[in-house]
């Protein structure tokens, strides 16, 4: 069934005074993971520890569209790509996904991307609302030279406050 049609029929069951309630879907989640763990424990160890920071923030991000926890996870995934292709290459066994958790540079690397998405998601929209400020400010100062120059070609008085 569609999902519009999912949701006028639920909200056509649904109790008077109560809203409808959205299915989760986290069960399926929790179902996929245990059978990937289940499959290939090599690659889901490494992936469950290169990408932690990730996942902790997507337990503790209660924003709506989780925006924090998909940035980390999304650098995390960057950074964790390259050992997972070589533990995939050696194998994808059990042993050499331990070996790839041992070297603090793979798991420095997975974690310092994570934290570089963190602080992306901190600092874009400041950096964004200061650009946005600049680029205003330039923009009211061409604005207000133009209409000094037309004041001036049309020989009218300044107004109050000008300056």
């Amino acid at each position: 069934m569609p999902r519009p049609a999912r949701a006028a029929a639920s909200m056509r069951t649904a109790k008077p005074g109560k809203a409808p309630q959205e299915r989760s879907y986290a069960w399926v989640q929790g179902l996929l993971c245990g059978v990937a763990a289940t499959l290939a424990p090599g690659p889901a160890l490494l992936a469950g520890l290169l990408l932690a920071p990730g996942l902790a923030c997507l337990l503790l991000d209660q924003a709506p569209g989780k925006p924090m926890a998909r940035a980390v996870l999304l650098c995390g995934l960057a950074a964790a790509m390259p050992p997972l292709s070589a533990l995939w290459h050696d194998g994808a066994g059990l042993a050499p996904a331990i070996a790839l958790t041992g070297d603090p540079a793979v798991l420095g690397t997975a974690w310092l991307a994570g934290a570089g998405g963190w602080l992306l998601n901190e600092f874009a929209p400041l950096l964004l609302r200061l650009a946005l400020d600049a680029l205003a400010a330039a923009h009211a100062g061409r604005l207000k030279a133009e209409r000094a120059r037309l004041a001036e070609a049309w020989d009218l008085a300044p107004e109050e406050g000008e300056g």
